[in-house]
């Protein structure tokens, strides 16, 4: 096609796009095989039954607008969550209220403190303001480390961002150690804790988040029906924050920016305890599974609060490009500095077991060429 002339601003210039995962239609055609996606750590279960009956009685109002407020979930949520309905803001999948925050508080050389590796978006986003990102290398553990992000908090720092548990790692910041953090930060930097998986926890040591919102602290919780309510598809989160937070972040965002759809099936998902404690079990009984077979085979991993964890395989990248042969999709971590982990989302229990399977064979695989562990 003809090249044009274009005015763009160097921010957007240097970017890189996210790379998306192919369909997995695509993967299938191309080896012959179904193959099971483990990659992108979304609920291998589905969503709930009462969402999906809610959504086919929502279909024929598709000719009408979404309620720009989402007035209904709004209202459960505060219910649930004990804050007002004012401390509650909705976005297209909790990406949008990332970016929401970044234009609302970053304008160009604003420096935005994060982990290092971490959540993939939050540098795109402030790049593409104008904005510094400030990235902190996770400690020995892979964890996040609050004592190096407050160090690096200065007088240029607007936001923080601190996904926990944190993706990719699976990995978390503690109560203590985030009241710390919190309480020695300068007044005007809002803090983003990023809950996406927090259904997931079973640490006790976990923070009581909300708590810091009701103190009236100047931070944002970040949460998603995204993972364990298995809504991926339809693009909900939600932010719960302080209300002049919210209240900005609302200036700047559309006014349809949740479609009808996600609305109703949230709606019904929130009131499904019996789908979110399945989704809770299959994920506990996932892991204690894929740990012990992992450790029979003499591979080191990281113990995770989410719904995936990272394994220790020494070439991250073929190690993925053998397993994609045998048709099981995961992660590779080379672009997240972690060249040799993959990283591997909780499936079903046949899920978990076709893949311990393609994963002890691509092992002797190595171990027959190499004539060593991987």
């Amino acid at each position: 096609m003809k090249n044009i002339k274009l005015h763009i601003s160097r921010n957007i210039e240097e970017l890189v796009p996210y790379p998306p995962g192919r369909p997995i239609e695509e993967v299938e055609r191309e080896l012959g095989v179904r193959p099971i996606k483990l990659a992108s750590n979304e609920n291998p279960l589905g969503p709930s039954p009462r969402a999906v009956e809610a959504i086919r009685g929502a279909l024929s109002g598709l000719n009408r607008y979404p309620d720009g407020s989402c007035f209904y979930l709004r209202k459960r949520l505060s219910e649930r969550l004990g804050l007002p309905e004012e401390a509650v803001v909705f976005g297209n999948g909790s990406n949008e209220i990332i970016e929401l925050l970044v234009r609302s508080f970053v304008k160009d050389g604003d420096e935005v403190v994060m982990a290092e590796p971490s959540f993939a978006v939050y540098p795109l986003v402030v790049k593409a303001q104008g904005g510094v990102a400030v990235r902190v290398p996770l400690d020995r553990e892979l964890r996040i480390s609050l004592e190096e992000m407050a160090r690096a908090v200065t007088e240029r720092t607007r936001l923080v961002f601190i996904a926990n548990p944190n993706n990719p790692t699976g990995t978390i910041v503690r109560d203590d150690e985030l009241t710390t953090f919190l309480d020695g930060l300068p007044e005007g930097v809002v803090v983003c804790l990023d809950e996406a998986y927090y259904e997931y926890v079973e640490d006790e040591r976990f923070p009581r988040s909300l708590e810091y919102v009701k103190e009236g602290r100047a931070v944002i919780v970040l949460r998603t029906f995204s993972k364990i309510y298995g809504l991926a598809g339809l693009r909900i989160g939600y932010g719960v924050g302080h209300p002049r937070i919210v209240d900005y972040l609302n200036r700047v965002r559309q006014p349809f920016n949740v479609n009808s759809l996600a609305q109703v099936a949230s709606l019904a998902a929130l009131e499904d305890r019996e789908h979110m404690e399945r989704s809770r079990e299959n994920n506990k009984m996932g892991l204690e599974y894929l740990y012990r077979e992992i450790e029979r085979l003499g591979h080191s991993f990281v113990r995770t609060e989410a719904n995936f964890f990272l394994i220790r395989v020494g070439d991250g990248d073929g190690f993925y490009r053998r397993l994609l042969e045998k048709g099981v999709i995961v992660r590779p971590m080379k672009g997240f500095g972690l060249g040799e982990y993959i990283r591997v989302t909780v499936g079903t229990e046949e899920e978990n077991i076709r893949f311990m399977e393609a994963f002890r064979e691509v092992t002797e695989e190595y171990k027959e060429r190499e004539g060593s562990h991987p």
